[in-house]
């Protein structure tokens, strides 16, 4: 199983953007579609966006972010990003990323926090 690492929270006023950053451990990082999920304090993990293998052409995303965040891939770097524009209060959570379907092996995630 590919493991993550995560980076690239912090606090932030609502309104305000972040970028997350999701670094694979092994270089087969290419043939996997990658998906963003998070879990905020009391609430079930949910899905936030995905994007397709090889070149990324294809992107999902949740109803809740859609419009406001952007998923995107570089493959050379074995890294998904997450661009998070217009946050709100309620996107409060730990971000992780997986492949998509996820594995079992999630990693640490990174902490996103928005203040209203």
């Amino acid at each position: 199983q590919v493991q993550m690492v995560e980076s690239g929270g912090g606090l932030v006023q609502a309104g305000g953007s972040l970028r997350l950053s999701c670094t694979a451990s092994e270089n087969t990082f290419s043939r996997y579609p990658m998906g963003w999920f998070r879990q905020a304090p009391g609430k079930e993990r949910e899905f936030v966006a995905s994007i397709s293998d090889g070149d990324g052409v294809n992107t999902y995303y949740a109803d809740s972010v859609k419009g406001r965040f952007t998923i995107s891939r570089d493959n050379a770097e074995n890294t998904a990003y997450l661009q998070m524009n217009s946050l709100k209060p309620e996107d409060t959570a730990v971000y992780y990323c997986n492949t998509n379907p996820p594995t079992t092996r999630w990693g640490q995630g990174t902490q996103v926090t928005v203040s209203s």
